[in-house]
């Protein structure tokens, strides 16, 4: 039964979170908002929502907090690890689109198998490197549509991809301990208020000004689905792993490029080239072939950071 809840929630997960490429896409070409201002609408309203439900629960929300080495902690995941997903995230979608933003997210097994080869100074094992030898094979016909006579994506395209996939490495690394200690809601709650708040002080002063963007209720509606969903699919993906394993976390989570490539079509009417589609397909078997290989080796266990 935990199994298929699992599943089950994963699944509903990936597809939430592919579904929000293409809502901020519409919202990045439809509207004047920047990547920025719609972040600090996202990540405070959803981190202050979270924190409100846990507190009328009788959840004593602050106790992380007064505690120097969870406070850090905090901060950290909710800086590095929180925003700094979401912001690469919305960014790469900004620069090239929904579905090749989503695609990169799957570069994220190899900055994991590099950090763990580099902490522990050994190579990986065969099976890994082939994996991320076929993964870089898909990145390359993603990023040149099987042609060399150029990029398929812009430089800021590239660079807000290959971002993404770290910090979504490192968001899936890093809180582990945070999670265990306090729990996934309240581990989210405070990493997106400290990641929005953080965003809002380097963006104060134009903030208000793009606060007129509001105004449209089309854009306005679109933004609160964008955070409803995406809050709901952070929560699913994460509470997903106390029930299934690894591999099939990493099986699964193919179901966002695809959710996102669907609505993308049905909705824009875009696709992407045939190398291209080729490529993301290729990235999603080496990445699987990553997760199986990782799954055996136990090469990730125990690797955040102690308190």
């Amino acid at each position: 039964m935990n199994r298929a809840k699992g599943i089950f929630m994963i699944i509903t997960g990936a597809m939430l979170w592919g579904a929000t490429g293409p809502m901020m896409e519409w919202i990045f070409d439809t509207g004047k908002m920047s990547v920025s201002f719609m972040l600090i609408i996202r990540l405070l309203l959803a981190g202050l929502v979270l924190l409100l439900i846990l507190k009328l629960k009788g959840v004593h929300i602050t106790r992380p907090l007064r505690h120097k080495v969870w406070l850090r902690q905090m901060c950290i995941f909710g800086v590095i690890g929180m925003l700094g997903v979401q912001f690469t995230f919305a960014g790469s979608i900004h620069t090239s689109n929904a579905v090749i933003a989503t695609l990169f997210q799957f570069l994220a097994p190899i900055y994991i198998i590099l950090f763990v080869s580099i902490r522990q100074k050994a190579r990986p094992p065969a099976a890994q490197v082939i994996g991320m030898t076929v993964t870089m094979a898909g990145l390359f016909l993603l990023l040149t549509n099987g042609t060399l006579s150029g990029f398929a994506l812009t430089k800021e395209a590239l660079f807000f991809g290959l971002a993404v996939g770290f910090t979504f490495a490192f968001y899936t690394l890093y809180p582990v301990r945070l999670m265990n200690e306090w729990g996934v809601l309240l581990s989210v709650g405070w990493g997106m208020l400290i990641g929005g708040f953080t965003l809002l002080v380097l963006n104060i002063l134009n903030f208000g000004k793009e606060l007129d963007a509001l105004r449209d209720m089309n854009l306005s509606l679109m933004l609160l689905l964008v955070i409803v969903v995406g809050t709901v699919a952070f929560l699913l993906f994460l509470g997903s792993m106390k029930y299934i394993s690894p591999v099939e976390t990493s099986i699964l989570s193919s179901f966002e490029p695809l959710t996102a490539m669907i609505i993308s079509v049905l909705w824009f009417g875009s696709i992407l080239g045939l190398w291209q589609m080729v490529g993301g397909a290729i990235m999603l078997l080496g990445v699987t072939g990553l997760s199986v290989a990782g799954s055996k080796t136990k090469e990730v266990e125990g690797i955040t950071p102690e308190p």
